[in-house]
């Protein structure tokens, strides 16, 4: 299972204004460049994110991208589900695409590992993801 660029860089982009939260919005040119991220890209990636009101956009000479909440009360799960539906197979999400579902040996499975996916990435938030980050890179050592 492959989660795709678009979730990851969204995740990466979320972080960064996660990051700047409470200090102004963030230019979408500055997170492409501190990520190097191709900002177009993360034009199309951002229209997905404003709409699931995530993050909110402000015009002008201090304009950009904000967070609309704190970021311990936003979930990686928020975002990549705005971003991509990480369903393991498609019968999980809509039971119509399979007329085998309900006598299905692997369906069940399939469930399972989908609420677990769900469970974890609910668990955490952009937050917990700032100190883990953190975290890291206090431990980080550096040998001459």
């Amino acid at each position: 299972m492959t989660i795709s660029t678009k979730a990851r860089y969204g995740l990466r982009m979320m972080v960064v204004l996660a990051e700047h939260y409470g200090k102004g919005p963030v230019l979408l040119k500055d997170i492409a460049k501190s990520q190097s991220l191709s900002e177009k890209y993360l034009s199309r990636i951002v229209i997905d994110l404003k709409s699931a009101g995530l993050v909110d956009s402000f015009r002008g000479a201090h304009g950009g991208y904000a967070l609309t909440r704190r970021p311990e009360e936003i979930t990686v799960r928020q975002v990549v589900w705005v971003l991509e539906d990480p369903a393991p197979v498609e019968c999980v999400r809509n039971a119509g695409v399979c007329d085998r579902v309900s006598s299905c040996p692997t369906h069940e499975v399939w469930h399972i590992l989908d609420q677990a996916i769900y469970a974890t990435l609910e668990k955490i938030t952009l937050d917990d993801v700032l100190a883990i980050s953190r975290h890291r890179s206090e431990q980080t050592m550096y040998y001459l």
